[in-house]
């Protein structure tokens, strides 16, 4: 039987994910995860394409050769061909997550040439990411100029916080040219909002903290449903520490480079970007697993200075609210280590939280203590589903 699907894609650096979607008229919103996956370690002799289906269960776990996936168009034309061999016809349309949308993105795009154009453009302001988001929609225009491909951004979430908010203090010229802050990761903050909104109504229409910690970290007062404010601003590099990313950093700093060190953009943009945050730090890794289990110095207090500074960030974010009612813990790191979150939650203990440290352990839904003054909750995200949601909208649209 012939099955319509939807494509996701995601492609960085040095990895390209994507899930497949069967539109399925028996499923609430009319889609149905059918498999996912990724092609990791491009341009490494690590690289491996993996894929599972919606039961978990493994469908490839195959070692590549370097010449399979040197560079990510490589990595493409592999995973083109694989798909090729599970699918009996094309997608009927494929999301992309981008990064940056810019001023001019306040939602989802139906992709054309115009479409493209200015996403490129945005690519100095999302220098890891924007490229690389972009190649798999030049492919597939190669091959199937007629398909439909949706981009969705991680800047849209927050366009409607506050002019006051999304400023920078400096002359107004240059808000007008787009120096503003804009905010990222908002498909995962979309994903939490509307999952609060369908099964925790109550924490939606309330003040609700969100922390998204991975290897790339920020912090969201989502109010409503809808983000207030956020730790990241121009770029991807504010806030939060990262794993290679400093976060909040004195710009006197990079002048300090330039004026002193004769260093140029380029190895400022690598410094940065690839050098800075907990590997930077630490001088050992950018990954908090190898942190927490290593017993150098300089890893403690890598992982004290970041769970103080997300800490700290939080509790500045309960400004804009007034006040907060649940914190939740999503991505990577959130929802997967109980001892950062621990950390993390030891020092707001003033704000009224009080961990349940056996259910925080397990990894359980709900982590906070009956006593509690905020909940605090573990929730997984999924920005491949909102990709899918907001792809299948712009094909029903048609």
């Amino acid at each position: 039987m012939s099955i319509d699907t939807l494509l996701v894609v995601n492609a960085g650096s040095s990895s390209l994910k994507f899930h497949v979607y069967a539109l399925d008229q028996e499923q609430a919103e009319g889609l149905r995860f059918w498999f996912g996956g990724q092609v990791s370690g491009i341009g490494t002799s690590r690289a491996v394409l993996k894929v599972k289906d919606s039961d978990g269960k493994e469908l490839i776990n195959q070692k590549l050769s370097e010449e399979d996936a040197s560079n990510l168009r490589q990595a493409q034309d592999l995973l083109a061909t694989w798909l090729a061999t599970q699918l009996d016809k094309a997608p009927v349309a494929v999301g992309h997550r981008i990064v940056h949308g810019g001023v001019k993105m306040t939602g989802s795009r139906v992709i054309d040439e115009d479409v493209l154009w200015y996403l490129d453009s945005l690519a100095p302001l999302a220098p890891l990411h924007q490229h690389n988001n972009l190649a798999p929609v030049s492919v597939i225009k190669e091959r199937w100029p007629e398909m439909l491909q949706v981009a969705c951004v991680d800047t849209a979430f927050h366009c409607c916080q506050s002019t006051m908010v999304n400023h920078y203090a400096l002359p107004e010229k240059y808000y007008e040219q787009g120096v503003r802050r804009y905010g990222f990761h908002g498909l995962s903050y979309q994903y939490i909002s509307e999952y609060l909104a369908e099964n925790m109504p109550r924490l939606h229409q309330g003040r609700v903290l969100v922390a998204h910690l991975g290897s790339g970290a920020s912090a969201t007062m989502v109010v409503n449903g809808l983000s207030r404010e956020s730790t990241m601003g121009f770029t991807a590099l504010d806030g939060l520490p990262m794993a290679t990313r400093p976060g909040r950093l004195d710009a006197g700093v990079v002048l300090w480079w330039m004026q002193q060190q004769d260093m140029t953009a380029a190895q400022i943009q690598n410094l940065l970007y690839n050098e800075s945050g907990l590997k930077g730090m630490s001088g050992i890794s950018g990954d908090m697993r190898e942190l927490l289990a290593s017993d150098a110095p300089s890893a403690k207090l890598a992982v004290d200075y970041y769970a103080y500074r997300v800490a700290e960030s939080l509790a500045g974010l309960c400004v804009s609210a007034q006040g907060v009612d649940a914190l939740v813990f999503t991505a990577g790191v959130g929802e997967h280590s109980p001892e950062i979150r621990a950390r993390i939650v030891a020092h707001l203990g003033w704000l009224g939280l009080e961990l349940d440290a056996e259910a925080n352990a397990t990894n359980q839904p709900l982590i906070s203590t009956p006593h509690s003054k905020v909940e605090i909750r573990v929730i997984p995200t999924n920005e491949e589903l909102v990709i899918a949601r907001e792809t299948l909208r712009h094909y029903k649209e048609q």
